[in-house]
């Protein structure tokens, strides 16, 4: 097999530290159970639309703001720049990142967007001066684990699925990709997803 040349990684738990972590952190200041974030995110059925309209682009940052607010029991007023207080640059991906792209190697950016008003998770990473692709899938109206979605990033990149390394922090965005013929990567600490990503590429491991 020849050398892969695209990476694709996911935004927020692979460029960025923990999302469950930064959620955890704000249960504990809004003093709400611990999990009842998360649950009301991925488990209770009004909470799991809302965020899957949210990143489909079919409601509007503050639409949702109200909505899951409305579902915690909590004020809903920017609750998205809440919740995300806490999530930071992860600085050992990003270096990846930049490595990977100095030796030619492409970098793209595919994640399930959040909205960008009133607060924008993306602001201060520059992805379009960084990256050589950036989907957001509030843009195109679908929303990983959907499998165009990741169609539409190859041609993005313009390189074929199995040219391309993809890392995600959430286990069931993944088989869709593989199904393309991409390499995916679960990420979870940082330090490995980085050895890994370099022994995808073949890089060394500095």
């Amino acid at each position: 097999m020849s050398r892969r040349t695209g990476l694709i990684l996911d935004f927020g738990g692979v460029l960025t530290t923990s999302v469950a972590a930064c959620a955890l952190a704000f249960e504990r200041r809004s003093g709400l159970a611990e999990g009842a974030l998360l649950t009301a995110l991925a488990i209770d059925p009004r909470g799991l639309a809302l965020y899957e309209d949210l990143e489909r682009g079919a409601i509007s940052q503050a639409e949702w703001n109200t909505g899951t607010g409305d579902i915690i029991g909590i004020d809903g007023t920017d609750l998205l720049g809440r919740m995300l207080a806490d999530l930071h640059p992860e600085p050992r991906v990003i270096e990846a990142a930049r490595a990977a792209r100095a030796a030619g190697v492409k970098v793209g950016i595919l994640s399930n967007s959040l909205g960008m008003e009133p607060h924008n998770p993306y602001d201060g990473y520059e992805l379009d001066r960084h990256y050589d692709a950036v989907l957001l899938s509030e843009h195109y109206r679908m929303r990983k684990p959907d499998p165009a979605i990741y169609q539409i990033m190859l041609d993005l990149m313009e390189l074929p699925a199995e040219a391309c390394v993809f890392v995600d922090d959430t286990a069931h965005n993944l088989p869709p990709a593989e199904e393309l013929g991409i390499t995916t990567i679960l990420a979870a600490d940082p330090a490995e997803t980085v050895a890994r990503i370099h022994t995808a590429l073949e890089l060394p491991l500095t």
